[in-house]
């Protein structure tokens, strides 16, 4: 489908575009929310990155699917954009203590909307690395080759990335949950 849309747009037909933004807008808003983490540059960076798309569209080989060639645009802009805003993100790595508590029975008590709420939340806490990774490979259920092409990283980094990824969502899940049950969140 999205090769029929393409051509057509690369034979004058413009509006064609208009199909793909359908098919792609949620998922280029998530990919720009993990890594930026402000709703309306996030909403920037998509209208953006759909210019670029549509302006470069005649460059797209068919070597990857174009879902894969436009999130990685979509992820370059938004790094782009997060190295110019240079924005501080926490280290939680540094503070945490040696033990960490156990994740599976806080979250197995939650109801299906808290969790979600909580996960979104601990989301953007992350740092952008960690938190697009995550969203990437668990929520989009893409593979390690899948986020490679997207991103450009490496194999090997992905999985680093999703290993502290995994223990920093851990412990600021944990957090999230202690101010709720407070009643300060």
């Amino acid at each position: 489908m999205d090769e029929i849309c393409i051509q057509k747009v690369l034979n004058g037909n413009p509006e064609e575009f208009r199909h793909l933004i359908t098919k792609y807008k949620d998922m280029a808003y998530s990919i720009a929310m993990s890594v930026i983490k402000d709703e309306f540059l996030a909403e920037e960076i998509i209208q953006i990155s759909f210019i670029k798309a549509f302006d470069k569209l005649h460059t797209f080989k068919g070597v990857s699917k174009f879902s894969t060639w436009f999130y990685r645009i979509v992820i370059n802009e938004a790094f782009k954009h997060a190295n110019k805003s240079k924005n501080e993100f926490v280290n939680f790595v540094e503070t945490l203590p040696a033990k960490s508590p156990d994740i599976d029975n806080v979250m197995f008590k939650l109801e299906s909307d808290d969790q979600k709420h909580f996960i979104n939340e601990a989301l953007k806490k992350l740092n952008s690395k960690e938190g697009l990774a995550l969203r990437l490979f668990y929520l989009e259920e893409n593979s390690i080759k899948e986020i490679s092409d997207m991103t450009g990283w490496t194999d090997s980094n992905i999985k680093v990335i999703l290993h502290r990824a995994r223990f920093n969502l851990k412990h600021v899940l944990m957090e999230i949950y202690k101010l709720d049950r407070k009643g300060f969140y």
